[in-house]
């Protein structure tokens, strides 16, 4: 898993596929550098990904839970048509924040 941490921001680049084979190391990592930098928001960066399964949502979904927990937020950005799809069918986008660039 590809991080940076600014300040209490966790920016997350997630692998171009976000499945079972790669979500139970992404959740621990991701915990374990929530908990020692003390993060209140996590940015996922979906830039490289162009697929993610329920393993993938549920990546999100336990990260907001513990984001949650201590008033910060979740965010996602660089997400292609497909992904934003994927967030929406699945309800993440209600919790999070889908940060969409100008396509001029």
């Amino acid at each position: 898993m590809k991080y940076q941490v600014q300040e209490n921001c966790l920016t997350i680049y997630l692998p171009r596929e976000v499945d079972h084979h790669s979500a139970e190391e992404m959740k621990r990592e991701a915990d374990a550098v929530i908990d020692r930098n003390h993060i209140k928001y996590v940015i996922f960066d979906f830039e490289k990904t162009d697929f993610m399964d329920s393993s993938g949502i549920g990546v999100i979904m336990g990260r907001y839970k513990t984001i949650c927990l201590i008033g910060g937020e979740v965010w996602a950005v660089h997400a292609n048509a497909r992904i934003r799809k994927i967030l929406t069918l699945s309800g993440a986008a209600k919790i999070m924040q889908i940060y969409e660039e100008d396509e001029s």
